[in-house]
């Protein structure tokens, strides 16, 4: 009866997932001439702050964009004027296409004056993200957080989709982006993480994932980020790598600590994404490395 209701509860978790698919103000960044600059934001959920509150009400109800984001994050903090089109559940496809009904695609923001464009893209293709959280928390709880079932049932299948056509995908969007708007700054973010490197039995009751496959996802996620840092280097954009500033941050850690909520029990109301700490923690490294600060 226990596994059965914590499927259950996991069961609900999931489907959020499924559907979403600060410091001292420093010296506003400018453009050429002494204007703010002009900022675009794209990107899927991890960009849209999907899950955190207060809500975006400029944005479609489905996007769940926030306005504690990191885009408005590095916004208020450099002073730039911020458009921002980021919506939960973006594929790279949606940058040139319409994600929903009536929404434009997002490469429409950009445009030969824009001076900066921020993004994260490239988990939901091919629905990786998902996919993958689906498949080895139901087999983590099935397992009873034994063993690697989740790696032994999809083994390589997960980073072959990623190298076939996540990252040509991602290469397409980024030339997009720079065929644009050529002059601006283009910051890629990677995607902070989700699990530890080890598992910690103490964090099955909110990730039910199972010891083996702890690893497993945390494999996943690096396969991912290489990706999108080889995309970014190949079309000329600037990789915001968030591997060492999210350690020691993921989803099994204590609230105040962690930047990812967890699967259960978390205080977002779209689990496995990052929370207003994160956002606040991916706008400080995006300020550091673009050096807009």
């Amino acid at each position: 009866m226990a596994i059965r209701t914590r499927a259950l509860r996991l069961a609900a978790a999931l489907a959020a997932v499924a559907t979403a698919t600060l410091g001292l103000a420093a010296a506003p960044a400018q453009a050429t001439g002494g204007d703010p600059l002009d900022y675009v934001a794209l990107g899927d959920s991890y960009s849209a702050g999907s899950g955190v509150l207060p809500l975006d009400l400029t944005a479609p109800l489905l996007c769940a964009r926030s306005t504690a984001n990191y885009p408005h994050v590095v916004a208020k903090r450099t002073g730039a004027k911020l458009k921002d089109v980021t919506c939960g559940g973006a594929q790279t496809k949606d940058f040139a296409g319409s994600q929903y009904p009536g929404v434009a695609p997002q490469l429409d923001a950009v445009t030969a004056d824009t001076d900066l464009v921020t993004l994260t893209i490239g988990g939901n293709d091919n629905s990786t993200f998902i996919s993958a959280i689906l498949a080895c928390g139901s087999a983590g709880v099935l397992s009873g957080g034994k063993g690697s079932p989740c790696k032994d049932a999809n083994g390589d299948k997960f980073t072959k989709e990623i190298d076939a056509s996540t990252y040509p995908a991602l290469k397409t969007a980024l030339r997009a982006v720079k065929a644009k708007a050529p002059r601006a700054r283009v910051g890629v973010l990677g995607y902070p993480w989700i699990v530890p490197a080890e598992a910690d039995p103490a964090c099955f009751a909110k990730m039910p994932i199972a010891t083996g496959d702890v690893p497993y996802l945390r494999d996943l996620q690096t396969h991912l980020n290489k990706a999108v840092q080889r995309a970014a280097s190949e079309t000329g954009a600037t990789f915001v790598d968030l591997s060492a500033a999210s350690e020691g941050h993921d989803a099994c850690k204590p609230l105040g600590t962690r930047w990812i909520e967890p699967v259960l029990f978390g205080t977002n109301f779209v689990p496995v994404h990052p929370n207003a700490l994160g956002e606040s923690g991916m706008a400080e490294a995006a300020i550091g490395v673009l050096k807009l600060g």
